[in-house]
């Protein structure tokens, strides 16, 4: 669900174990079971819309999904 807040259960990506993101597009619910642990949700980041891997990676530097990352875990 867009603006799940999740901990990946196993590595993924380059991504350890543990580490926090948010749910904007790309797992299926399968996927969701096997590599997600929801945490939380996002009312504000559930109305976030994926644009493309630059934008999202702009926005990633630019701060956006700080507050919510680093205050959950």
């Amino acid at each position: 669900m867009v603006g799940q807040i999740v901990k990946l259960k196993q590595a993924c990506l380059g991504n350890e174990p543990g580490t926090l993101g948010v749910c904007y597009d790309g797992f299926d619910l399968e996927e969701q079971k096997l590599f997600l642990e929801k945490v939380a949700f996002s009312k504000e980041l559930s109305g976030y819309r994926f644009m493309n891997v630059m934008k999202l990676s702009q926005d990633f530097d630019r701060g956006v999904f700080n507050s919510y990352l680093y205050k959950k875990s």
